[in-house]
């Protein structure tokens, strides 16, 4: 879960402008002292995870990771059926996605979404029910 949360952060992070927010630091603001300018989140981001994650904000280098890190945590919160939209492109992030599904022990089985849930551009898997401790 906290690689999960990390690799989410580190790709939300590059998604904000540097010096986000409404308030610009000034030399002096303690607020900001310590602050490190290249990791604007010191403490983890708690995102929620549902049957359906976006990869578009991803950064390709990190898809599989975050993919393998996702479908842990979807299967821990019970999810059966979960919904990765990697787009259409050339392929590229959807064959780096069914890759990690085909040697993900839980994965049953995944095929592309239907038409009206993104069709080739998003793949659908299927997961087998958690082992009950």
């Amino acid at each position: 879960m906290r690689k999960l949360l990390a690799n989410l952060c580190g790709w939300l992070a590059s998604l904000l402008p540097r010096g986000g927010g409404t308030h610009a630091p000034a030399a002096g603001d303690e607020e900001f002292e310590d602050l490190d300018p290249f990791d604007p989140f010191p403490e983890p981001v708690r995102l929620e995870v549902g049957d359906v994650f976006d990869l578009h904000t991803v950064r390709p280098r990190e898809v599989r990771a975050v993919v393998e890190e996702y479908l842990l945590e979807a299967r821990r919160k019970g999810f059966r059926r979960v919904r990765l939209i990697h787009g259409k492109g050339v392929g590229v992030q959807r064959e780096a996605v069914r890759a990690v599904l085909a040697r993900t022990p839980f994965v049953e089985h995944y095929a592309d979404a239907p038409p009206e849930a993104g069709g080739w551009g998003a793949t659908v898997a299927h997961l087998s029910p958690r082992d009950e401790p």
